[in-house]
């Protein structure tokens, strides 16, 4: 029984810090790896590997994205937008669309998000990763709905609990219940008349 008790209190806790699989890559890490890759493509371009730039311009976006700081998550959006059209194998464009879908998710538009990993999914449907990365999506867009509804419905509660109060101070409430009741006891008793 206490082990049930502890899964429902640690769901709840889940459900409310937004936790997700997603990994996070730390600031010094983002540093490390774009000085590492500046490095390495300043050395490709002497030889003009293209192979070298790209695999460099993956790690370094792929830390972007998942990276903690905003402005990280949107220098990886923007980088990868950029080289995006000018890729041409489908493993590439699945790639640059998968850590897009990820940019897209830390930075909050989920329905952007969505719309990237459905075209991945397109190019390899049993992507382990991309299904993944739709289902934790799909996850927090469902949260984000339930939360909407129960400010409302605290909101509509809030509201309608003040009225009640208001007209309770005033007497009123109970000059309005007698009126709706003689009223209902006058159709009943036409009814049966």
């Amino acid at each position: 029984m206490e082990a049930k008790i502890g899964r429902f209190f640690e769901s709840v806790g889940d459900f409310f810090s937004g936790s997700d699989q997603i990994p996070w890559c730390d600031s010094d890490i983002v540093v490390f790896i774009k000085q590492g890759c500046e490095r390495e493509v300043n050395e490709a371009e002497k030889g003009s590997k293209d192979e070298l730039k790209h695999e460099c311009h993956m790690r370094l976006s792929w830390a972007l994205v998942h990276s903690r700081r905003p402005e990280d998550v949107q220098r990886g959006i923007a980088m990868l937008e950029a080289s995006l059209v000018d890729t041409n194998s489908p493993l590439q464009t699945r790639e640059k669309m998968y850590l897009l879908a990820v940019g897209y998710y830390r930075s909050g538009d989920y329905s952007k998000s969505r719309q990237l990993v459905d075209r991945c999914l397109e190019i390899a449907p049993n992507w382990m990763q991309a299904l993944n990365l739709k289902r934790t999506i799909e996850d927090h867009i469902k949260k984000d709905g339930v939360i909407g509804i129960g400010i409302a419905a605290t909101t509509i509660g809030v509201v309608f609990g003040g009225i009640v109060a208001a007209m309770v101070r005033r007497g009123r409430l109970l000059e309005y219940t007698f009126i709706a009741l003689s009223k209902s006891q006058n159709r009943i008793l036409k009814h049966f008349a």
